[in-house]
């Protein structure tokens, strides 16, 4: 990664509008050449009308963007040629051929890499000829990557690229997003898994209600709750928690997904806890204890769990 005075992407003071609700609130930030940067945030907190607007997809916007020194409204064709872009909401003809939508997506640029090296370099040689509607989940992700990387760009957006996608699957994704960094290039990563951030990104942004509440590396962010544990099992038949919230040892508490997640940084937490549900009689099951993560670190930013 490069060092911090080579930003590629210039942000300031973004707000995108959508009549009287604002999606993206005076948000500011820089990606540094060579990074994998992270904007991440729960569905509907504003990632994606952000980096649309980075990109110059959503307009009109206010405040000021710069991507690879361009402005990305009046200068969206110059723009289109060094940037690649794999949205969300993306839709392919499904009745092509994988060959035929890079043959397709190729001839959109006044320049672009041969795509039979890309269809190898992401292991989807052997499906060339296959139609895109036959594909895996995992699979049709790779094509996107590619399409992706036809213009050989200098920057890469990746919005919710292993959404639907099976744990094996997912991680097989992460090798291919580090794969995209090792070639010299930055990549912008929007994703609601913070799972996903920690492990690939450089640097996160969190984003809740369309403002950013944290941005630093993954470590720095962790460190904001520094000492803080976990203690989870499952919830019996949604346990009454407030005696666990009353403990000294413990800070707070949530029941998301079948789950009791009690958090606190006293040495004793975890025999605290444990005598706590003896006294009550309630049978303890999947007992386990937790190292903090981007999660907890929105939890403790916002006070609410990523999914509420």
């Amino acid at each position: 990664m490069s060092n911090r005075s080579d930003p590629v992407i210039t942000v300031r003071h973004l707000v995108k509008r959508y009549g009287d609700f604002i999606a993206v609130n005076d948000i500011s930030f820089e990606v540094q050449r060579g990074e994998i940067f992270g904007i991440v945030g729960p569905n509907g907190a504003g990632k994606t009308s952000a980096v649309e607007s980075v990109m110059g997809v959503r307009w009109p916007f206010e405040g000021e963007v710069r991507v690879a020194g361009l402005d990305p409204h009046k200068q969206r064709t110059q723009l289109a040629e060094r940037i690649g872009i794999q949205l969300q909401e993306a839709e392919l003809p499904a009745r092509l051929k994988v060959w035929e939508l890079l043959d397709l997506f190729a001839s959109f640029y006044q320049e672009s890499v041969p795509y039979e090296p890309l269809l190898k370099t992401w292991g989807i040689w052997e499906k060339r000829n296959n139609h895109f509607e036959a594909l895996s989940g995992g699979q049709k992700q790779r094509v996107f990557i590619a399409l992706a990387l036809l213009n050989d760009p200098e920057v890469v957006f990746l919005d919710e690229l292993t959404t639907g996608l099976d744990p094996q699957a997912r991680r097989q994704t992460w090798d291919l997003v580090r794969q995209i960094r090792a070639q010299g290039k930055t990549v912008v990563l929007v994703t609601h898994f913070m799972e996903e951030a920690q492990t690939l990104c450089d640097r996160v942004t969190i984003i809740d209600g369309g403002k950013i509440v944290a941005l630093d590396t993954p470590d720095n962010l962790l460190n904001q709750i520094d000492g803080e544990r976990g203690v989870w099992f499952d919830d019996q038949a949604q346990l009454a928690v407030d005696p666990l919230r009353q403990l000294p040892t413990v800070e707070r508490v949530v029941q998301e997904d079948g789950i009791v997640k009690v958090f606190g940084s006293a040495e004793n937490l975890v025999s605290s806890v444990v005598l706590a549900l003896e006294a009550q009689h309630i049978p303890i099951r999947n007992f386990r204890t937790v190292q903090p993560d981007l999660e907890d670190v929105f939890i403790a930013l916002t006070g609410k769990a990523l999914r509420e």
